[in-house]
């Protein structure tokens, strides 16, 4: 079961986008890539400035396809858009003080992807901090705090969020001392996220109804991506999250709000997407395998297929 409304016409052109890459790309197993994909048909339903609730939100339906949406596959980077929308939630209950240093982190951890702010990020939502190993009462309430992300998401009732896990903070080398206690023996507690998961959180925030309308906003402000072509020759690593990603197969004219997430072994990007004459949309992929995460041209190569079909919906 999935927010959106499965749709015929979606599901025939999301399936021959997935036959076209998987032939593009043999690396591809089917079995290595989930994808969500939604449509924003006239009139687009956007909270702006706190005009509908959320209740009300959620009456209007959107179509979309799904392709192994339930399935759990580690976020890599995606897991920061999970702690973008806690830390907002924090703020806004007043769970914890808004300062230049939490602003800088949610800023580094968005807009440059920074492992060290979402490390920072994670230990201000939960009230936990990294360090050597703890004997087992104490590390058992420390196990307790760090979960406090999981509970928060687990209290929204959605349907999309009941296998995912969000625990873990994201590491360069790998973690060490009570993080790799944490983490299991065999990483057990590992992050694990679904495309349909990570569809639906952009969704709210495309809507204007993830914490309210105002930090709505203030989260597409750090998703915004430039697709000019002179910004991204300045900036040539995967760090714009835009070269190697769904906004290298978008036309110059485009606009992009997105977040990518890579390791030596995914490759995935979460992208709403406007394009003049076009319907907006939104499309998650996730891929797997380190052939694949290593392949620059997959991700593209689905976003240009796809703004090909736009034209026929």
């Amino acid at each position: 079961m999935s927010f959106f409304r499965p749709d015929d016409q979606l599901t025939q052109i999301g399936t021959t986008i997935l036959e076209a890459t998987w032939k593009e790309f043999p690396t591809l197993d089917p079995q290595q890539i989930a994808l969500t994909w939604v449509v924003y048909d006239a009139p687009v339903i956007v909270n702006t400035g706190g005009a509908i609730s959320s209740e009300e939100f959620w009456k209007y339906g959107v179509r979309g396809f799904g392709y192994r949406g339930d399935e759990r596959i580690y976020p890599a980077s995606l897991v920061k858009l999970f702690y973008l929308v806690a830390i907002q939630e924090w703020l806004e209950s007043s769970m914890v003080p808004e300062t230049p240093e939490l602003l800088r982190s949610m800023r580094d951890m968005i807009v440059d992807s920074s492992n060290d702010a979402t490390s920072y990020i994670v230990d201000v939502l939960s009230g936990t901090t990294s360090g050597p190993e703890l004997p087992p009462g104490p590390f058992e309430t420390w196990a307790y705090q760090r979960n406090i992300v999981n509970r928060y998401y687990k209290s929204l009732g959605w349907a999309e969020l009941d296998a995912i896990n969000i625990n873990q903070k994201p590491w360069g080398d790998g973690p060490y001392g009570r993080e790799r206690m944490f983490l299991g023996e065999l990483m057990d507690q590992r992050n694990m996220l679904t495309s349909n998961a990570v569809a639906r959180l952009l969704h709210t925030i495309v809507g204007g109804i993830a914490v309210s309308s105002v930090r709505s906003q203030q989260m597409m402000s750090l998703l915004k991506r430039s697709l000019a072509p002179d910004e991204l020759a300045n900036n040539t690593n995967e760090e714009n999250q835009v070269t190697g990603f769904l906004g290298e197969g978008l036309p110059e004219n485009a606009q992009l709000w997105s977040k990518a997430g890579w390791t030596s072994q995914v490759r995935h990007d979460a992208a709403y997407i406007e394009i003049p004459e076009y319907s907006p949309y939104l499309l998650v992929v996730l891929t797997e395998g380190k052939a694949n995460s290593q392949n620059k041209a997959i991700l593209p190569f689905i976003s240009r297929n796809l703004v090909e079909q736009m034209g026929k919906i």
